[in-house]
């Protein structure tokens, strides 16, 4: 089912202070918007809902990302209303609606709304209220509330997109949120359970919050690369890189580095894109010969366009001859130089199959890599 995000991002958070509306205020080193988009980017659209005169930090919030920007209304339900409208042109089987100053929102949260949305027309996250509920005047207690089966909303709140959009539709206005607009037009809400990291920023203090949230919130990603290479005609071997004399070539389709293949592999299985073969088809012509460095800096910077840093780089490469070890130097000054790594990053070593199988016959050299991408 495709899905839409709609963001909420239009309000000018007084409360918040600090000069700026709180969205595009910084929070752990990016503004609370691009923190909520990312959180998001994964679904089949991004529509931000934004005030007028806010466009050019929304343009700075969301560069990078396919983010569709509206301009909203006085308040939060013409806002959405807006969006819904840009939705509907080409409408999504769902959307989930969410607060911008909700950055925190995980995965595993938005994920629940959505699969909620399977059996229901509409789906929201909300904690149980467990405080004791107080009523007061003029700074004193007045009376005690009873707190069963009161819950404290938060957002995405998700829907089908058609029922909520003629919901809006037909709303005169004044709701507190999608919720009490979905349940006037009849629709049934299911309640997910919530999470108290899904916190909103109001005041000044949510600020460290979020921070101490967000700073820890990292995506570490590990892969592993294989290659091998069979020996033939030639007088050197190219190995990450650098030439290295020996009686014998490698073969392959390309220049047969086997090290930067395995190394390029890792990368993109910790990015979950196969390997080198999926984006430079052996059956293509254009790659015959080609030097594996294109192969490695497309990993590399498909890796960086994601928004991860690679964090090492460890390298086996398994034969008896040639050896490895007085080369290895150059090795990694090369690798260093085609991924930006810093060379104490990157370790390039060699073992011996003790004589054993094809490495220990001489009949070519294989290739093991680790590599660590993070996400901060």
């Amino acid at each position: 089912m495709s899905t839409a995000a709609l963001i909420v991002a239009a309000g000018r958070g007084s409360r918040a202070g600090g000069g700026i509306p709180k969205q595009w205020r910084e929070v752990a080193g990016k503004p609370v918007a691009r923190w909520t988009l990312e959180a998001l980017a994964h679904l089949d659209r991004l529509v931000m809902v934004i005030h007028p005169d806010d466009r050019a930090f929304a343009e700075a919030a969301a560069r990078g990302l396919d983010v569709t920007l509206v301009e909203g209304a006085a308040d939060r339900a013409g806002s959405v209303r807006a969006g819904l409208g840009i939705l509907a042109a080409a409408p999504p089987e769902r959307v989930l609606i969410h607060d911008v100053a909700r950055p925190c929102i995980s995965r595993a949260l938005i994920d629940a709304v959505l699969s909620a949305l399977y059996s229901r027309p509409g789906a929201a996250p909300a904690l149980a209220v467990t405080d004791a509920l107080w009523s007061g005047t003029g700074g004193l207690v007045t009376g005690t509330r009873d707190r069963s089966g009161l819950f404290r909303a938060q957002t995405p709140q998700g829907f089908r997109f058609d029922a909520i959009h003629c919901a809006h539709a037909s709303h005169p206005g004044g709701a507190a949120d999608d919720v009490e607009v979905a349940r006037a037009a009849g629709l049934e809400v299911a309640i997910v359970p919530g999470e108290e990291r899904n916190l909103k920023i109001t005041g000044p203090d949510d600020f460290a919050r979020a921070a101490a949230l967000l700073e820890t919130r990292m995506d570490i990603r590990l892969g592993n690369g294989f290659d091998v290479h069979r020996f033939g005609p030639g007088d050197h071997v190219v190995l990450c890189g650098v030439k290295v004399p020996h009686g014998r070539g490698l073969q392959g389709h390309s220049d047969a580095d086997v090290g930067m293949h395995a190394v390029t592999d890792a990368l993109y299985g910790a990015m979950a894109e196969g390997d080198i073969g999926r984006h430079f088809p052996p059956s293509d012509a254009q790659w015959k010969g080609a030097a594996s460095e294109i192969f490695l800096r497309h990993a590399v910077d498909l890796a960086a366009a994601r928004g991860f840093a690679i964090s090492n780089i460890d390298l086996t490469l398994i034969c008896e001859r040639p050896k490895i070890t007085p080369h290895a130097d150059e090795m990694t000054r090369e690798m260093s130089r085609i991924t930006g790594l810093e060379s104490g990053r990157i370790s390039i070593k060699a073992t011996t199959s003790e004589r054993l199988g094809f490495a220990g016959r001489e009949e070519g050299i294989a290739a093991i890599a680790t590599a660590t991408l993070v996400k901060s």
